[in-house]
């Protein structure tokens, strides 16, 4: 089940969030964005949406916002049990829906170069690599996703 984010919710997805992304703060020299995210403030604005078993265990998070005709997808993060799951897959799908159920055209992300695992993903779900360039202080890759 995939519902809006709580404040309840906010000390486990920023777990999940440490604990997906500490792989790469050695390969990128310093933490992901994500791993200094302030959840709260993004849950209040309603950009944050979980994935609860249905025993009610935590899965995983996104987060997501309308930017202009597209919908940014800005994270997404998978508990350690329940990778391999499909858990990510179905809340990749869940912005996809909600952005068509917007009337907004498209998907778009970034990732980190040095995050090589989401350079095959996302071109596996259907998104095409747009640019690369620093942005933040991070070297970014862009992807996009029309939708049909």
């Amino acid at each position: 089940m995939i519902k809006p984010a709580s404040l309840e919710d906010v000390p486990q997805i920023a777990s999940c969030a440490n604990e997906a992304y500490e792989k790469y703060v050695q390969r990128i020299g310093k933490k992901p964005a994500p791993m200094v995210a302030d959840f709260g403030s993004l849950v209040e604005l309603g950009r944050v949406f979980v994935s609860k078993g249905t025993d009610g265990d935590f899965e995983g998070f996104i987060v997501f916002y309308a930017r202009g005709n597209h919908m940014h997808l800005e994270n997404v993060a998978v508990s350690s049990a329940c990778m391999g799951k499909g858990v990510g897959r179905r809340l990749i799908e869940f912005c996809e829906a909600t952005a068509k159920s917007q009337g907004l055209d498209r998907i778009e992300l970034y990732t980190n170069e040095k995050m090589t695992e989401n350079l095959s993903l996302y071109p596996h779900l259907g998104y095409v690599e747009t640019a690369r360039h620093e942005q933040d202080g991070f070297n970014r890759v862009f992807f996009c996703k029309r939708l049909g």
